[in-house]
């Protein structure tokens, strides 16, 4: 037991269980209204399943869409697959839930980032994320804004 609570980790438990919920409800029900996903993740991650051509288009970082068109999407406790398609070529991927660094809903202007943390000292998880949660008023009209959990930290 430690002396601290590990608020960026329950964080990013609650964050990423709100992302696998909501690619759970999509994948019985389908995509409500105007919403879509675009998801970033890096593709280096050892558990990315990807064909070689994409692989090679996207050797770090890639940004899915997940809107009009896809197939099959399998949620599960590590990871996610589906069909996309790539200029009438259809190709399954799968994406573990530790390789993704941010995944947005630009209809209602939300978003979540994750980002590895920068003090390697004592990590109690490995590569534990911290997270921003990007959210505005779609109505306003407003550009998102990003806020850190650094600038809460005390220093």
């Amino acid at each position: 037991m430690t002396d601290k609570i590990n608020y960026s980790q329950m964080m990013h438990c609650a964050m990423q269980g709100l992302m696998i919920e909501l690619l759970e409800n999509i994948s019985e029900h389908g995509l409500p209204g105007s919403h879509h996903f675009l998801i970033s993740f890096d593709t280096r991650n050892n558990g990315v399943k990807i064909a070689p051509w994409i692989k090679e288009l996207y050797p770090e970082e890639m940004t899915i869409v997940i809107q009009n068109w896809f197939e099959n999407l399998d949620v599960r406790k590590d990871d996610f697959s589906i069909t996309l398609n790539f200029g009438d070529n259809p190709e399954t991927l799968i994406i573990p839930w530790n390789s993704i660094s941010t995944f947005v809903d630009p209809s209602v202007e939300f978003g979540l980032r994750f980002e590895a943390e920068e003090n390697s000292q004592k990590k109690e998880v490995p590569e534990s994320p911290m997270i921003v949660i990007e959210e505005t008023d779609a109505p306003k009209q407003k550009e998102a804004e990003v806020v850190s959990l650094d600038s809460f930290r005390k220093k």
